[in-house]
Formats: C-alpha cells, structure tokens, sequence
C-alpha cells in the first residue's frame, strides 16, 4: 500500500500562525487580564475570580442576558419565517428573482456605523419620510423615551439589515433541489404544503441551520445599533449584554470588562456547540436513514 501523503497540512501552518496570533494570543491576554484589578498596565491588582463572583451574583447581568436573548428570539422568529418565505416566492419569479435578491442584499454591504445613523434619520419627525408620514397619521412615536417603539425601531432595522442574507441562503438550497423531485410530487398530486414540507425544507435544513447559527450569534451580540439608537435606554430596557461590556471598557474598568468578555465568550461558544452537535446529529440520522 502507497504510504499516504500529509504534506498538504504544511500549507495551513501560515493560516493557523496567523489565527493564532490575531485570535488566541489576545484571548489568553483577555483571559489573564480577568483576574486583575487593572488601574493601568502597570498598576494591576490580582484579586482572583473577584469580577466573575460579582458579575455572576447580579441581578443586572442576568436582565442583560433575558434581554438579548429576548431579541435574539425576536428578530430569528421574524427573519427567518420571512427569508424563507421570500425564497420560495422568488423561486417561481424566473429572472426577476436575481434582481430582486441583489437588492435584498444591498443592506448587507452598508457598514454597521451608517445603520443607525440612517434609520434614525429615517424615522425623524421634523425631516424624515416615515416620522413625517407617522405625525401626519396622528400616530404618535417616541423611540427615546418608550421602550415598546425603542424595540421596534431595533428589530425593525435588523430585519431590514439581514433577512437578506436569509433569503439568499435559502433561495440557494431551493435551487439545488432537482427537478425531479418537483415532477415525481405533480403526479402524486401532493399539495403546496406538502411540497414544502417533504421537499423542500429537509433540502434546505442545513443551509437555514447555518443561516441561523449565524443570525442567532450576530442578533446577540448586538451592539453598534442598540448604542447609536438609544444607548441602552430608556431606563436600560435595551442595555443588551454587549452594551454591559462597552460600558465597563467606556469606564476604563478593564478588569471587570475581560471578565464579560470571557463570560461572553463561553456563552457564544456553548450556543455554536450546541448548534453543531444538533446540525451532527440530523446528519447521522439522515446518513442512517438512507441506509
């Protein structure tokens, strides 16, 4: 037997140098720095796993957390029902459907900062099309100071950012379904529903499991929009866990910020575990039941 060759790994070594240092190294700095009470880098006190009793025992901590993973339920029961949705509608809509989705995608190239920036001016009441058109129908919106309109203007402005990218990745496991599984449902006379349910969506559950690993983990760690829109408020009905950490960095408190950061950190990767394990598990049982 030809002994296998591994030399095709060497290539990797540049990459994985290159990850460890921008992604590990800064992560155990993080990590050690967690366990500091850090005035200045020279001035650091080890108080031991003081920041991480504290964050742990509050009450605000666990608020944050109910809040973001609130969102995060919100715009992923919004957004993906409403990309697959239009996928299917653009599905049936021959060449319009390549035009329709480069407009869908638009919202994802405008960087992150220009969002809130422009949906507030959006919903200006004084020169804004949609607060103008909202105080000429005698409806009354105050982002500032409800927290109701605060939420809606939130989730709101992630729909219009990301169900884009849902769309276009569901639109893309819709086209590779074979034709032939369409046919073989026309003459067993299946219904819409039907085809959607046993065609369509077991072709596309992997495509929406990444789609949703990647919206879940991007809604909670919201940051840059939830700031800019109403910086937590009011009366931090909006402060998210990542507004938490920009608070503590914002209050030069870099002891307690690496702490959330860590804490962070093993939430989101729990959460990516969890998602993996479950996207494994739908593979073996398929892999099994073909067999």
């Amino acid at each position: 037997m030809k002994p296998q060759n591994n030399g095709a790994w060497l290539y990797l070594v540049p990459a994985l140098a290159i990850l460890g240092f921008a992604g590990v190294v800064p992560l155990v700095a993080v990590f050690n720095y967690s366990f500091f009470d850090i005035f200045t880098l020279d001035s650091a006190f080890w108080i031991g796993g003081e920041w991480y009793r504290e964050i742990l025992s509050s009450e605000r901590f666990y608020a944050s957390l109910g809040r973001s993973l609130l969102f995060s339920l919100i715009v992923l029961s919004v957004q993906m029902p409403l990309g697959v949705g239009i996928a299917l509608l653009l599905r049936r809509s021959g060449r319009v459907s390549v035009f329709v989705l480069m407009l869908l995608a638009v919202p994802l190239v405008v960087p992150w900062n220009m969002i809130p920036t422009m949906w507030l001016s959006l919903i200006n009441t004084e020169n804004g099309l949609l607060g103008m058109a909202l105080a000429k129908l005698g409806i009354g919106f105050d982002y500032k100071f409800n927290a109701v309109h605060t939420w809606i203007v939130l989730v709101a402005m992630d729909t219009w950012h990301w169900t884009g990218l849902v769309a276009v990745l569901a639109y893309a496991g819709l086209s590779g379904i074979p034709p032939a599984y369409y046919r073989a449902a026309a003459i067993d006379g299946a219904s819409r529903y039907q085809v959607f349910r046993y065609i369509e969506l077991p072709k596309i559950a992997d495509v929406m499991f990444m789609a949703l690993l990647l919206r879940f983990m991007d809604s909670f760690m919201i940051y840059i929009e939830a700031f800019r829109i109403n910086a937590g408020g009011p009366d931090n009905a909006t402060t998210f866990l990542s507004l938490d950490l920009g608070e503590a960095i914002n209050g030069f408190s870099y002891g307690s910020a690496a702490a959330h950061s860590v804490i962070y950190f093993l939430m989101v990767l729990t959460i990516a575990w969890a998602f993996r394990t479950a996207m494994d598990r739908r593979g073996r049982a398929s892999s099994e039941a073909i067999a």
